[in-house]
């Protein structure tokens, strides 16, 4: 076997490699798209409940002075 025929055969394999996908056409990027935007939903939803859970104001008009108070009454829940 020559180096011709490796780079030939090299090059055939990849040919086929990529045929298969002609055969999955655009199912692959649509499966990674919903999957992308479930798991978006599933880390803000986990997020949402965090937060839910913190004691620590939201709005810039409470959130002055909450760190200089004991750390007793600032703990994370």
């Amino acid at each position: 076997m020559t180096s011709t025929d490796f780079f030939y055969l090299l090059g055939d394999l990849f040919q086929w490699t990529f045929g298969v996908f002609e055969f999955i056409g655009n199912w692959v990027n649509l499966i990674f798209l919903i999957g992308g935007f479930a798991g978006f939903y599933y880390w803000m939803s986990i997020q949402k409940k965090f937060n839910d859970l913190s004691n620590i104001p939201v709005e810039i008009k409470d959130n002055e002075g909450w760190y200089n108070k004991s750390p007793k009454n600032n703990q994370l829940k």
